[in-house]
Order: C-alpha cells, then structure tokens, then sequence
C-alpha cells in the first residue's frame, strides 16, 4: 500500500481547514473515527486555527434573511436552535475566508515541515458496495480507494461472537477468490490492497463474506460457507 507521506499534523491541519477532498476526505473521515490519536491531533489544528476566525470581517445576514429564517424555525424558536443557527453562520464566515486561513496555515507548516509532498492525483474513481446481513437489519459498508491502495471496510453494527471471524473475499475474473481480510466488528478499517490485487477491482467486482475459524480461513482448508455477497459500483 502506498502510505501517504504527509506528517499527521499536516494532514490534520489539511482535514481541520476543510482543504481536503473527494478520496482524501473519506479516508480522513474514517481515521478520525478509527485513530484517537489523529482525532486529537485534529482538535488540537482546529483550537489553533479558529482565533484565526476572529481575523475575518464578520458577514452576517440582513434582517430580513434573520426575520425568514427564525420565522422557518417557527414563532419561538428553541434557543438551542438559534444558537446552533449562529454557529453554523460563524463557520460560513470562516469558509468565506478559507484563503486567508489557508494562507496562514501554509506560512505554519512552511515554518515546521521542511517538505510538503504533492499528491498524485487519482488514477480511477473509488467503489462502494453495500454487503446486507441476511436474517438483520445489519450491513458491512466497503469504500475501496484505488489511489491510496486501500478498502474501508464500516462494520460499525455488528459484535463478535467470540466463535467466529468474518474473512472478505474479492471474486476475480479467473482463478481463486482473492483474500482481503478479516471483518473487524464495531469499526471501521482500512486494508491494504497490494497493485496487483486492485487491478482485479472495478465496477461490478463481486465481494463475499465467509464464516470462518477465529484467526480466518486455516490454511489448507477450503473457505467456510458464504453468508453475503455485495458488488462494487463506482462512486
């Protein structure tokens, strides 16, 4: 897998300022909800950066946009409403000067990293499939990420067994099903998928899900039953 050559703090910071995009937002996303340390790191970038804010001429609405609006929220609005109304108005005045923050932050990170690597830019769009659990309201989500060589896998519904393990087959063209990994309930994940492997996904790559020994697929044994399927298409 190829590993994004960024420091955390910049890719933290990156996240913090909403300069990211399309698969680096996803990915982003995911490890803030997988990695603490990286949450910590963004909430540090974000209690740094927001005095920067205050640096912004203020943009409010008029009266008249205030009037409609309280009036859509109804005669009395909650206050929390309003409040969180007002925060969300602050955040739009922070976008409105993302250049003046940007700029900011680019002087920052000149003044702590000595180099900022590009990123390439996509070589194919990413996949989604939605794996439903037959018999339960239960779903495993995939994102697969051709640039970054990897697949989030979102189990954030399910719980262990204690007995089983749950191992993701990707169904090639021609020859054996490919292993991907193992489910990992409660989270999300993200798997490595060497260049040779992710040749083989496009749209309409089929996935299946194995009940397996805990530990996966022993080897020298053939893969245990299949209890759901899923197919990619392009995000």
């Amino acid at each position: 897998m190829t590993e994004d050559k960024r420091p955390d703090p910049v890719l933290a910071a990156e996240y913090a300022l909403g300069l990211l995009e399309g698969d680096e937002l996803l990915a982003a996303r995911a490890r803030e909800g997988s990695d603490p340390a990286f949450a910590a790191e963004v909430a540090q970038w974000q209690d740094r950066l927001s005095p920067l804010a205050d640096e912004i001429d203020p943009r409010w609405p008029r009266d008249e946009v205030w009037q409609r609006i309280v009036a859509a929220l109804g005669t009395e609005p909650a206050v929390a409403e309003v409040i969180a109304l007002r925060r969300k108005v602050r955040r739009w005045q922070w976008i409105g000067g993302a250049a003046v923050a940007a700029s900011v932050a680019i002087a920052v990170f000149s003044a702590t990293f000595l180099t900022m690597p590009t990123t390439p830019a996509p070589q194919s769009p990413p996949l989604a499939a939605v794996m439903p659990i037959e018999g339960t309201p239960l779903r495993i989500d995939f994102t697969y990420l051709p640039d970054r060589e990897s697949l989030l896998v979102t189990a954030v519904g399910l719980t262990a067994d204690g007995v089983h393990d749950h191992e993701i087959w990707l169904v090639p063209q021609q020859g054996e099903l490919i292993s991907l990994g193992l489910v990992t309930p409660g989270v999300v994940t993200a798997h490595s998928v060497p260049e040779d492997i992710g040749r083989q996904i496009a749209g309409g790559s089929q996935l299946l899900l194995t009940r397996e020994p805990l530990g996966g697929k022993p080897p020298a044994q053939v893969a245990g039953p299949v209890v759901a399927e899923a197919r990619f298409t392009a995000i």
